[in-house]
């Protein structure tokens, strides 16, 4: 399967003061505050929900296409991604904006000043995937993750007129959209994704119940974090899918791109949708035990003995194949 994640494509510039910002905050002055904080440490990250989901397809040993809005100074993060499988030929370069940037500073009470630059993401909406088809030899499937709304609408609204299957994931633009907007992203939609919380979101701000939402998409996937995943289907029983396996919660962040890369890979390789999502749990797994959402690491055999731990022999088996 050729396989589009359309998404945000960032980088986060993470800081640790050694402090209490409140400490330096006067309350009736807040109105003209000036405040300057000399932090110890300085990590960079690369980041953007549609990057990370494409790297973690990369590492089984997918070839994505990366569709999103960068600046000239993505070069590097281009670099890394191209060494490790993606394809970003068809990423949109601004000429005039950077990179989206999230930009934080956690002090010793892990209180938060952080500010967040869109950037050339804004431009994103202006991003045709005709032209990609036509490149890449046809799509069978494009995910539409959180990016530009208006670039989030523009992509399913041409999947559903060039009769492309997309899987729709709205989850952080959730909170900016409308229900009107948000009904027109996920209506058709093949694949529907969301965390528990952000599911009783969408029915609250579509209007539509739970059984009318899978009146209008194929497959509904929710999230339940150390409960692992229900797979939902109108006329069907409900799939429960545990965790692969407890493993030490270092840093969650980047945990959901991790499990929607690892069941699209799963969809790729055209298996059935509990093993994608067993898939994307193990993918998880890995993205929560380490610092940084592409920063994890392993190899095939490493991969399928936990998913083997996790899922049983025979599902380890069936993977197994495919990663060799």
């Amino acid at each position: 399967m050729r396989i589009a994640v359309c998404g945000s494509i960032a980088t986060d510039h993470l800081m640790t003061y050694q402090g209490r910002f409140a400490d330096s905050l006067v309350p009736d002055q807040l109105a003209k505050i000036s405040v300057s904080f000399l932090v110890e440490d300085l990590q960079f990250r690369r980041g953007g929900i549609g990057a990370n989901i494409s790297f973690g397809m990369a590492r089984l040993g997918h070839q994505p296409v990366l569709v999103g809005s960068v600046g000239e100074d993505f070069a590097s993060y281009r670099s890394w991604l191209e060494r490790h499988g993606v394809n970003c030929d068809h990423i949109h370069v601004s000429e005039v904006r950077h990179t989206a940037r999230f930009v934080c500073t956690t002090d010793e009470d892990m209180a938060q000043i952080a500010s967040f630059y869109a950037g050339a993401m804004s431009e994103a909406r202006g991003i045709e995937l005709g032209p990609i088809m036509s490149a890449v030899g046809g799509l069978d499937l494009v995910m539409v993750s959180p990016d530009d709304p208006q670039a989030m609408l523009r992509h399913s609204a041409e999947c559903r007129s060039r009769r492309i299957p997309f899987a729709a994931d709205p989850s952080q633009q959730l909170a900016v959209m409308d229900g009107a907007s948000i009904r027109q992203l996920v209506d058709g939609a093949t694949y529907l994704f969301t965390n528990e919380y952000e599911a009783h979101l969408t029915e609250q701000k579509t209007g539509w119940s739970a059984e009318e939402i899978l009146d209008r998409v194929g497959t509904r996937v929710i999230t339940r974090g150390k409960d692992g995943a229900t797979i939902l289907r109108q006329g069907e029983e409900p799939i429960e899918v545990p965790i692969a396996a407890p493993v030490e919660r270092v840093d969650p962040t980047g945990v959901g791109d991790g499990f929607r890369a690892g069941f699209l890979a799963g969809l790729a390789w055209e298996l059935p949708l509990e093993r994608c999502a067993q898939l994307g749990s193990t993918l998880a797994s890995y993205v929560l035990e380490t610092v940084g959402t592409q920063e994890y690491t392993f190899d095939a055999d490493e991969f399928v003995a936990r998913f083997t731990d996790g899922y049983g022999a025979e599902a380890g088996a069936e993977i197994s194949a495919h990663l060799a």
